[in-house]
């Protein structure tokens, strides 16, 4: 039931969570039922967008999330990869204005044409909480010829951290074993990104 997953999950892991049925159920409004458990798990106030109610805010975002699916199933033939800007195109509307920091992989066939997008986690970007075997399990479900691991900073500032350096490298290596390379790691903050490997820490 939607209610129970709303109970569960509320919006703290963004709107990935949420089948379409069920995007389609918020979109429709929130019902008295449901009300009271996005007051308590959505995370945005309501200084964020002055005037608009939590509720409001969860069927917006359910609304911009069934939007970006249905655009990607009618247009997934034509994403391709030609450099970071492309990645960062492909993934800021997922990300940039998430409150936590999701870490995501965009898994590649040999043309460079996306062929999925993985959420590996949700939280701080640790090695505790980012497993090479997570990421790279993922990658040979998929049939992935190569990834390019993408994340967000909630600060809005993508200036990468010293985690995001030593997640970086492991996952380089652990690529460089299975034969999956590594292309690239995207940091997307507010309208802007940084690329790693144009900052030449993806070997």
């Amino acid at each position: 039931m939607l209610k129970d997953k709303v109970n569960q999950y509320g919006a703290r892991y963004g709107m990935f969570v949420y089948t379409d049925d069920e995007l389609v159920q918020l979109m429709t409004g929130v019902s008295e039922e449901i009300a009271p458990l996005v007051d308590m798990e959505y995370p945005f106030t309501n200084s964020q967008l002055k005037g608009v109610g939590q509720h409001t805010m969860m069927v917006m975002e359910a609304i911009n999330e069934y939007a970006r699916r249905k655009y990607e199933r009618v247009n997934k033939c034509v994403f391709i990869i030609h450099g970071p800007e492309d990645a960062y195109e492909y993934a800021k509307n997922k990300l940039q204005y998430e409150q936590k920091e999701h870490f995501c992989v965009i898994l590649l066939n040999t043309k460079n044409h996306i062929i999925g997008f993985r959420e590996v986690s949700v939280g701080s970007l640790s090695a505790s909480v980012v497993h090479p075997r997570e990421v790279m399990l993922e990658a040979v479900k998929a049939h992935a010829a190569s990834i390019i691991l993408v994340h967000n900073h909630p600060s809005g500032d993508p200036t990468p951290s010293r985690e995001d350096v030593n997640i970086t490298d492991q996952l380089c290596k652990a690529g460089k074993v299975i034969d999956i390379p590594v292309l690239d790691h995207i940091i997307i903050g507010h309208n802007r990104f940084i690329s790693l490997k144009e900052k030449g820490m993806v070997s």
